[in-house]
């Protein structure tokens, strides 16, 4: 097996990491955009990420496969402490462990920040469908989150309509 390397990303990423983020625009519900963003607006998304919090990249072989950033909670100074979670793996890159190395790599990260609260909000099919399966909950879940709620039918894409869940995880005392 190759080598899997977590690191920071940088500017020049920004094409392969659209790449794999397009995959879920078009065919999946896992992101409930509709169209693939402009090369520049990733860039600047990913260049405003990068202010406050990491965005990492996970290579394996030498190529991108995956990546994961931290953002903004609610945008309010009170929820400083927390942060909402964001991970995409290149769909033919799943079940080698990539997206837990991003993870453990993104939480330690934060928590060295100061960060306590981890969130996820993630899009949740009554039943699997071609669209979106219960994985990304299932992934969480697997790395310790929990559900923290959900909302009913409010993501709406491919024609049918979809559930969020937001689920969590504490990763430091309140104190």
């Amino acid at each position: 097996m190759s080598t899997v390397t977590v690191r920071d990303s940088r500017p020049e990423d920004a094409e392969r990491i659209l790449e794999i983020y397009a995959y879920y625009v078009t065919h999946t519900a896992i992101s409930f955009e509709y169209d693939i963003p402009a090369l520049s607006e990733f860039r600047a998304r990913m260049a405003n990420t990068m202010k406050r919090y990491p965005y990492l990249v996970v290579e394996q072989g030498g190529t991108i496969q995956g990546y994961a950033y931290a953002g903004t909670f609610v945008g309010r100074a009170a929820y400083g402490r927390s942060c909402e979670l964001t991970i995409y793996l290149d769909h033919t890159a799943r079940k080698r462990g990539l997206g837990r190395a991003l993870y453990e790599a993104l939480e330690d990260r934060l928590r060295r920040m100061g960060i306590l609260n981890l969130y996820a909000c993630i899009g949740y099919p009554e039943t699997d469908d071609p669209y979106l399966t219960k994985n990304s909950a299932e992934f969480h879940a697997h790395l310790g989150f929990s559900v923290a709620g959900k909302f009913h039918k409010c993501g709406y894409k491919f024609g049918r309509w979809y559930d969020m869940i937001w689920m969590e995880k504490i990763i430091g005392e309140h104190t």
